[in-house]
């Protein structure tokens, strides 16, 4: 029988290579998201690949793997012809993500008597994530979504179900830009902080149904958050 080829060491060369690789685009992917939270690339900017690449110092398929990751999280969209450009909400997806939302977390809420104490624990634990950036001052817009949207996906997280989880999930991806853009024009994450606290509260109380219970607020509150995406973009 011949000698086999030293394959391990091909495979090690290869993996390094993988991974430096993988390492670029990644760096490439969260420069531009930043970017994007930070409103430094509004909505429907155009996301040249040449231009991305002379300024990021990158080649061009790294930029077009990073540009495929941002597509993939809902921040940029491709389109035939046109490219990708940064995702542009719209007033009737807004809407049916709340609509959306109210039937999750509500579920959520209306779960928190049965819940366990590791899950309880863990929509306090976001909140108190979310409250502390909001009252440290120096997070970044990206920083301060990720929280913001971990809190509610913690509601989500009440009824037990992976399955609703990810579906929670996913409507915060679809979201996660226009309210990211809200608290960068309104900059009232004080104000958000505080009424997060406000339901969490009624929840601890065990006020969960009723005028004044935790499932009406959380109603109120998404409906609030739907009309101050719609007017502060003007989406309509």
């Amino acid at each position: 029988m011949g000698v086999m080829p030293a394959a391990p060491t091909a495979r090690k060369a290869f993996t390094t290579l993988s991974v430096e690789h993988a390492s670029t685009v990644s760096r490439v992917a969260a420069e531009l998201r930043r970017a994007v939270f930070e409103g430094e690339l509004e909505s429907g900017t155009p996301l040249r690949e040449i231009a991305l690449a002379e300024s990021l110092g990158v080649s061009r398929p790294t930029v077009r793997e990073a540009l495929t990751v941002l597509v993939a999280e809902g921040l940029a969209t491709r389109e035939p012809n046109r490219g990708v450009s940064v995702a542009t909400p719209r007033a009737e997806s807004v809407r049916d993500v709340c609509r959306a939302r109210w039937v999750l977390e509500g579920a959520g809420v209306q779960a928190w008597a049965s819940a366990d104490a590791v899950r309880r624990q863990r929509v306090r634990a976001t909140l108190e994530s979310y409250t502390a950036a909001v009252r440290g001052g120096d997070a970044s817009y990206e920083d301060l979504n990720e929280r913001h949207l971990a809190f509610h996906v913690s509601l989500v997280e009440l009824t037990g179900s992976p399955r609703l989880v990810q579906m929670a999930e996913a409507l915060m991806d679809e979201l996660k830009l226009a309210l990211a853009q809200v608290d960068r024009l309104n900059r009232n994450a004080h104000d958000e902080a505080e009424s997060h606290e406000g339901l969490v509260e009624l929840l601890e109380a065990g006020r969960l149904n009723g005028p004044g219970g935790a499932h009406e607020f959380l109603r109120k509150h998404i409906e609030d958050a739907e009309v101050e995406i719609i007017e502060a973009l003007r989406l309509e």
